[in-house]
């Protein structure tokens, strides 16, 4: 029998995301989906490109009985989830996509949140949902966070860098740019079609973006001192996609000979062969990262691309990789769908 969902949070882009890849998946059925503001409605009103489905209505939190609920996915924005979180059932499995439970330590928390953490009871027992990384603690969590899209770009291209050694430490350099979707669906001037299109722009530049923080923790765990990177995103007019270009140095060659064997038997991670770059056009729509290396003019230099879809592998395929996991489902169910193109 399949196993039961809620998604709560569904009428924003993880939430339609989710309801998207979970549609086709073999041992997933959808039971409940809650929404705030469009509470009431039917998904086919709030995401005409979901007509074709037989789903639930939309229903307030509170409504929601999640006594056959197996597992919940919380696509909702960082603290509304601590709160949320704290009133389900205690044996809930749950995935979270929001940034609440992905910084361990409550003083970190709080300087990249800009205030205290309302459940550290929770985020004691919280795992960090990079799946390739932490797939034995996943199997077994009730609880996983879900990473930041940035994060986990930035992470893919560098984590197998750092934990073997083979660059400097104290000279990293992400440049990333991002699709307009993982800025959310609310409403905001600066994501206006006249305010968007036909430009780009740095954001949070100078160390003030908040997965600095992910960044920060994950780099500095595994490298055992601290690890600090330089970290620029960028807004693009397009939909989906994150491209990172990192600049590290390191021997090129020694650079992508340890991402090839690090992610040589990972289903989702894929290594160009040396010299060729990826595109985001490639991963649209699809659980997949695309990464390739070249090395610099100067020598002792390598420039690192990594791609990604930040609603699917950045975000709700993510968490339906990590709801396998926590499932005891094959890690790949329902996510090996091919990226759309053109």
């Amino acid at each position: 029998m399949p196993f039961n969902i809620a998604i709560l949070g569904a009428s924003g882009y993880t939430g339609a995301e989710l309801v998207r890849l979970i549609a086709t998946h073999p041992e997933m059925t959808i039971k409940a989906l809650s929404a705030d503001r469009k509470a009431g409605m039917q998904m086919a009103e709030v995401f005409p490109f979901l007509r074709h489905l037989d789903l639930p209505t939309l229903q307030k939190i509170d409504e929601i009985d999640f006594a056959g609920i197996d597992l919940c996915f919380c696509a909702l924005p960082h603290a509304t989830t601590q709160q949320v979180i704290s009133a389900l059932p205690r044996n809930l499995k749950i995935v979270d996509l929001s940034a609440d439970f992905r910084l361990r330590d409550a003083a970190a928390y709080e300087k990249w949140y800009g205030q205290p953490h309302a459940a550290m009871d929770l985020q004691a027992e919280a795992v960090y949902g990079l799946t390739e990384f932490y797939r034995a603690e996943i199997a077994q969590a009730r609880l996983v966070a879900g990473t930041g899209c940035n994060a986990a770009t930035g992470q893919f291209a560098l984590r197998p860098l750092v934990a073997a050694g083979v660059i400097d430490l104290d000279d990293i350099i992400i440049d990333l740019k991002a699709g307009v979707s993982g800025a959310g669906r609310s409403l905001k001037e600066n994501l206006l079609h006249a305010e968007l299109s036909g430009g780009t722009h740095a954001y949070s530049a100078g160390g003030k973006h908040r997965h600095l923080g992910e960044f920060d923790q994950e780099f500095s765990k595994i490298a055992g001192r601290p690890v600090q990177v330089q970290f620029t995103p960028h807004l693009l007019p397009m939909n989906r996609g994150i491209l990172a270009t990192v600049y590290v140095k390191g021997d090129p060659s020694a650079v992508h000979e340890t991402l090839a064997s690090a992610y040589k038997d990972e289903p989702f991670l894929q290594v160009l062969p040396f010299g060729q770059l990826p595109s985001t056009r490639d991963i649209a729509g699809s659980n997949f990262c695309h990464l390739g290396v070249v090395g610099d003019r100067r020598a002792n230099r390598a420039i690192v691309v990594a791609v990604l879809d930040n609603l699917t592998k950045g975000s709700s395929g993510q968490a339906i990789q990590n709801a396998n996991l926590m499932l005891g489902l094959p890690e790949t169910t329902g996510l090996m769908l091919a990226p759309l193109f053109p």
